[in-house]
């Protein structure tokens, strides 16, 4: 069973700093992308908003517009670990982030979510 496993949310003042983690284990595929969305509330999860992901082989790397120059994910090849470190956080940004893995063939696995809150 794949698994996504989520750590590194919490509380942070404006301007502040936060690291958000994604272990994967339970699969095989030779292939896939991984990343984060977030939900903010009265949003459905699956109609959330993309924040970044990587292609797990190639490294490839997208953004959100909303957070390019902020954000940065990246990739612990042994670990099968996808991190979004998060940097000059706004209010803008509080919202329950999700990691998800698409795989090649098949649906989008989640995460179980964590809570990241930004204050004023």
């Amino acid at each position: 069973e794949v698994q996504l496993v989520e750590s590194g949310g919490g509380l942070v003042q404006a301007g502040g700093s936060l690291r958000l983690s994604c272990a994967a284990s339970g699969f095989t595929f030779d292939d896939y992308a991984i990343g984060w969305f977030r939900q903010t509330p009265g949003k459905e999860r699956d109609l959330g908003d993309f924040v970044a992901g990587i292609t797990w082989r190639s490294g490839r790397q997208l953004y959100a517009d909303s957070v390019k120059g902020r954000f940065t994910v990246s990739k612990d090849t042994a670990n099968s670990t996808v991190y979004l470190q998060m940097n000059s956080l706004k209010p803008e940004d509080t919202a329950v982030y999700y990691c998800y893995l698409d795989p090649t063939s098949g649906s989008r696995i989640w995460g179980q979510g964590t809570q990241v809150t930004v204050s004023s």
